[in-house]
């Protein structure tokens, strides 16, 4: 369980901490994630994917040749946010980490079960070589364990904090 804070200069002074749980599933449940990183001339690169959590941590993945493979060869730290665009209601959650290569064919077959579950037979991957195989082609699978997360309440507003 992270070490939780709710930071009164960004919250309603009626705001509660948003419990580990509620964030946890909202970074289960959501379909399409925001990855942002850093290109090799340090300016930033953002693109929708789509994700899972799993073992306590974020889990994406990408073409080789792609822009934000070819960022994190050279700067793994990343950020995953996730949320709504409603003012009023929701939360927006932000997961703060560095991006690992995964190449264990256990933990990429969890992980292919997962998107499965998660997105149904579009997104149904093979497992081989280390690395996921679709009809779209290979794609090197992310693992970002969090250093920290971000949960942004909306009603009330809150601004929450969970480190690990």
């Amino acid at each position: 369980m992270p070490d939780s804070v709710l930071d009164p200069r960004y919250s309603d002074p009626a705001a509660e901490a948003v419990p580990w749980g509620v964030v946890a599933e909202g970074l289960e449940r959501a379909g399409v994630y925001w990855l942002t990183t850093v290109r090799a001339d340090n300016r930033p690169h953002v693109t929708p994917l789509i994700g899972v959590w799993l073992d306590d941590a974020m889990w994406f993945c990408t073409g080789a040749g792609e822009q934000k493979a070819r960022n994190l060869a050279a700067h793994p730290a990343v950020a995953l946010t996730t949320g709504n665009d409603a003012l009023d209601r929701g939360i927006d959650l932000v997961v703060e980490g560095d991006a690992v290569v995964v190449r264990d064919e256990e933990a990429l077959a969890r992980a292919a079960a997962a998107w499965l579950g998660k997105y149904g037979e579009a997104w149904r991957f093979e497992v081989r070589d280390g690395a996921f195989h679709h009809h779209g082609g290979r794609a090197d699978v992310y693992r970002v364990a969090p250093r920290v997360v971000y949960a942004f309440g909306k009603d009330p507003y809150s601004q929450n904090r969970y480190t690990f």
